[in-house]
């Protein structure tokens, strides 16, 4: 709602990287690495060329909203090639060069204390899409391809579901034994 209420270009810049970064599960160093080219606008992918451990892959920016997000900031941005997410001046007008990393930490704080809510950083938004992603039912192993991990013990850490959820999927076994009536 901050990002909507904001008429400056950064308004809907910032909805499109709230977007890709909980919905895609990106980390920073990859968002900023992003080009125009790397979004297709039919399908919502993006082309993650500058992932960790240079491995690319494709994100999915699946959802309506976060589609929307994007094409919105992409009709501010212009179809310029170039970085996909670039700076916003104070004067409202946009730097044709790439964001920082930094600057994405500076936007995330700006947009929380616009909002009443506690700070929060990037990865804070990929854990909880991880989060969020396992507790509706996503196998952790997609999760972990959804996040580029290498291993899924690391995914394995951001897993929050209680023991009821153990308990529950515990209870989908079944063994053909019947009690004894002596």
């Amino acid at each position: 709602s901050t990002c909507a209420a904001d008429r400056t270009p950064a308004g809907p810049r910032d909805a499109a990287i709230l977007s890709v970064l909980y919905l895609c599960g990106l980390r920073r160093g990859s968002l900023v690495g992003l080009d125009l080219a790397d979004y297709d606008h039919a399908t919502g992918d993006l082309n993650v060329r500058k992932a960790k451990g240079r491995k690319a892959y494709t994100a999915h920016l699946a959802d309506p909203s976060g589609q929307a997000a994007m094409e919105d900031w992409i009709a501010v941005r212009g179809h310029e090639p170039g970085p996909l997410f670039v700076p916003v001046n104070k004067g409202g007008n946009i730097e044709w060069r790439r964001l920082s990393e930094q600057a994405i930490y500076k936007m995330l704080r700006k947009r929380a204390l616009e909002a009443g809510i506690d700070e929060f950083s990037p990865h804070d938004l990929r854990r909880t899409m991880a989060g969020d992603l396992l507790d509706r039912g996503a196998d952790i192993v997609t999760v972990k391809r959804i996040l580029n991990h290498a291993n899924v013990e690391t995914t394995a850490r951001y897993d929050r579901r209680p023991d009821a959820v153990k308990r529950k999927a515990a209870a989908l076994l079944h063994i053909p034994w019947r009690r004894r009536r002596d």
